[in-house]
């Protein structure tokens, strides 16, 4: 069954969904919300990097759907508020899922649909009860298309790969901007033109596009935002 044609669960309390590119900022801004606004940060695109990660030390092809949507399947998946820690079938690999080999093995299996339905699964569970930012590339198309407030955060492509060329080489990781702009050039293709689920602007998102604005900019836009929704009591227009 297409994704799409699933019927998305109704969420019990307020859920913010970040959608857009990699490198835009969301999980900087989802972190930030969720600080300031006391509410669970889920980083989804954590949850396809732990199966990544469990799949290339098994040995797994990622070219191997029904392993990779088994092991998607299997996975313990715990996100932790305080310290913020991911665990995989409760081993702390927060650091380890940040790899560059990891983020790219994500982006491959995250194109196939067994993956992504037993992934966004886990996610509409873990956002059931409100009260959650949740972040992705399909948070708001997908798997929470009726969540009050959507956001599109994006920012242009020489930003992006500047943005995570300083993220890498803060880590001490030895990498050139061409090298980064042109995986982050073809991550974008490979997210916005696979079959289940590709990277869209979810209808009724509010567009923030953060090019030239700091992260602070950004979430005083998203604050006003949710003080609006909490205002009217549903509604968030642009």
């Amino acid at each position: 069954m297409h994704i799409l044609d699933e019927a998305p669960p109704a969420p019990g309390g307020l859920i913010i969904t970040i959608d857009g590119p990699a490198g835009a900022g969301k999980s900087t801004i989802a972190r930030r919300l969720a600080a300031r606004l006391n509410l669970l940060n889920i980083d989804s695109g954590a949850m396809y990097r732990a199966v990544a990660l469990w799949a290339l030390r098994s040995g797994v092809s990622l070219d191997d759907e029904p392993r990779l949507e088994e092991l998607a399947r299997r996975a313990e998946i715990r996100l932790e508020r305080e310290p913020e820690r991911i665990l995989l079938n409760g081993e702390d690999v927060t650091e380890a899922i940040r790899a560059p080999e990891i983020s790219e093995a994500a982006s491959r299996i995250s194109t196939f649909p067994g993956v992504r339905r037993a992934l966004v699964e886990q996610q509409r569970r873990l956002g059931w009860a409100g009260g959650v930012v949740m972040e992705g590339r399909d948070i708001g198309s997908v798997v929470f298309p009726d969540a009050p407030l959507k956001i599109y955060l994006d920012a242009s492509l020489p930003v992006r790969a500047q943005r995570r060329l300083a993220e890498l080489r803060q880590k001490g990781l030895a990498v050139s901007y061409e090298d980064v702009e042109r995986q982050m050039r073809e991550r974008d293709r490979r997210d916005s033109t696979r079959a289940d689920s590709p990277l869209i602007c979810p209808p009724g998102a509010v567009v923030v596009d953060s090019t030239h604005l700091s992260p602070q900019e950004v979430e005083e836009a998203i604050v006003n935002l949710v003080e609006r929704l909490r205002a009217r009591g549903k509604e968030v227009s642009p």
